[in-house]
């Protein structure tokens, strides 16, 4: 079961500075959405994949970690291929996915923590012209960051229990307890986050 998005490890990549995996990520994002050449994106696809699976994940876990996503890709790549050129789909389908694997590969090698304060960092510029607050910003991140694997090991209970009850698994009626139960989390922490005065007003 998915209990938390960072691996522990000791590569090169852990090693890299927070700030550096977050620049490289929206470099190669600004790369890859500059070109249509399978040429290009072929490399980078498996440059990526290969260093997400390097990161000491088993192969279950780490396609259980971004599975969903390229299932989505892949729809939309089926989707595309009525309305656009095959060469343009395959651009398409092997861009994203390596923005997936490169990005998966930063979130399993930092801590929550060292995303919040570097967040927090980045955005002062942005607080002292009064357009946000980065701490509320970087808590946001950090929140989401911590319960995306709780919000997949409910899913997998909830599917779980109706296998066992003989219920048919149907998305809709998953997806509807897990709105619900999310949503009660969602007000529970936020109850937490006020009471503790996390949040400036």
């Amino acid at each position: 079961m998915l209990t938390s998005l960072y691996v522990e490890g000791n590569s090169w990549f852990h090693r890299l500075p927070v700030r550096a995996k977050l620049i490289a990520l929206l470099l190669l994002s600004l790369l890859l959405f500059a070109t249509q050449s399978l040429y290009l994106l072929a490399p980078a696809f498996l440059l990526c994949g290969w260093l997400y699976f390097s990161l000491g994940l088993t192969i279950r876990q780490a396609l259980a970690r971004i599975g969903f996503v390229f299932f989505t890709i892949l729809v939309l790549a089926v989707v595309n291929l009525f309305l656009l050129p095959l060469p343009e789909v395959a651009a398409l389908v092997l861009r994203l996915m390596a923005l997936v694997f490169f990005a998966a590969a930063v979130t399993a090698t930092t801590t929550i923590s060292a995303f919040m304060d570097e967040i927090t960092i980045l955005l002062k510029p942005l607080e002292r012209m009064g357009l946000l607050n980065a701490a509320d910003v970087s808590l946001a991140l950090g929140l989401v960051l911590r319960f995306v694997p709780d919000i997949f090991a409910r899913y997998e209970a909830i599917r779980e229990a109706h296998r066992a009850r003989g219920l048919p698994i149907r998305p809709l009626t998953i997806i509807g307890p897990l709105i619900i139960l999310t949503l009660k989390d969602a007000d529970t922490i936020a109850a937490a986050i006020d009471a503790r005065g996390f949040r400036r007003q």
